[in-house]
């Protein structure tokens, strides 16, 4: 149990040798070192995480997880040994702002990739969606740039069909025509008019030879362009056929991903604002247990230790300042003898 507080206290960042005598103030700092550590605890687990969704490699997650851990560890266990007891709220507050503001980044640092652990499920069907919407958006642009030139084949190939079937019952009504001139059911309705008949069988017959030039120059175009469609449709097949579906298993694309389920769902969203602010409370948690609480025997005593450091600096520097008064003195006497011996010497000489 003593070294588990030991190990506590080392996390806190406090001086253990100043809290074996103040043991009340032990429990305050067995909680506040328990809390660094889970902290960074977590963070190893978040980075780990994070880092095998980009590494997809086991060991280096673990390796990675752990330098992350250590250093948001390290920067929690600095932030709070940092702070001072010093009787003025005010001060301490402010004092306190900026490590307030670098536990939230640190807090949401932590928390997104365990979120994104936390909601792995959802997060996997609506990858599959996106996976599917982006498979549907690359089909639409290969269908669109092969749809213009396939409906153009298309357009001309009915447009020979539609000449021969005009041609056709162009024909064919002639016939009927003739037919009901010759048996007397139409024209003139008399049976056997020779020579009307014979003109009325002569348009059929030229439109009959019409027809048949007809089919034999558009039957040619359209087997041509048939041809030419269906090799258009088979790259068509075969570039669909060769897209790959998107391997969106990256952190960004997790990210998104659950960045469209809080969008889509109110209660993933409520449940991924209270992770955060979960995170965020166990951050800062430290920060303000060292706000809110009164200052204790610790505090004391270590502003006696801090202050006497202070003393015996300000003590070596007057000394240094004596120091060097003393021989800036000397020097100035030396220096008026010399003057002196040399004025004499002069006077002497004359």
């Amino acid at each position: 149990m003593n070294r588990l507080k030991t190990f506590f206290w080392l996390c806190s960042g406090a001086n253990r040798t100043i809290l074996n005598n103040c043991p009340s103030e032990s429990s305050k700092y067995v909680g506040i070192g328990a809390t660094i550590f889970f902290t960074g605890l977590f963070a190893a687990l978040a980075g780990g995480y994070a880092l095998y969704t980009v590494f997809d490699n086991y060991w280096l997650a673990i390796f990675f997880g752990l330098v992350w851990g250590l250093m948001i560890f390290n920067l929690d266990r600095f932030i709070v040994s940092s702070m001072r007891k010093n009787g003025q709220p005010a001060k301490e507050f402010l004092q306190a702002v900026p490590r307030l503001i670098l536990a939230l980044v640190i807090s949401i640092v932590i928390a997104r990739p365990l979120e994104l652990k936390i909601f792995e499920k959802e997060i996997n069907s609506e990858i599959t969606a996106m996976i599917q919407e982006d498979m549907a958006a690359k089909e639409l642009v290969v269908k669109e740039r092969f749809q213009e030139t396939r409906n153009r084949l298309s357009a001309e190939i009915q447009t020979l069909k539609d000449e021969i079937a005009m041609k056709t019952q162009s024909r064919n009504d002639l016939r009927r025509i003739a037919r009901e001139e010759a048996d007397g059911t139409g024209g003139t309705m008399k049976r056997n008019a020779g020579p009307i008949y014979r003109i009325k069988k002569a348009d059929a017959d030229r439109v009959e030879a019409e027809l048949a030039e007809l089919i034999a120059t558009n039957t040619p175009l359209i087997k041509e362009k048939e041809q030419a469609l269906a090799e258009w449709n088979g790259r068509e097949k075969a570039e669909l056929a060769a897209m790959e579906e998107s391997q969106l298993t990256g952190l960004a694309s997790r990210l998104e991903a659950l960045d469209r389920l809080t969008v889509k769902s109110v209660a993933i969203n409520i449940a991924n604002w209270f992770v955060m602010l979960l995170f965020l409370v166990v951050e800062t948690a430290p920060i303000f247990v060292k706000l809110v609480s009164p200052r204790g025997p610790y505090d004391y005593v270590l502003k006696t230790e801090e202050y006497g450091f202070e003393a015996f600096h300000y003590e070596d520097l007057a000394k240094v300042n004596t120091s060097i008064k003393k021989r800036s003195s000397k020097l100035t006497d030396e220096e008026i003898e010399y003057v002196s011996g040399k004025l004499q010497l002069g006077l002497d000489k004359s």
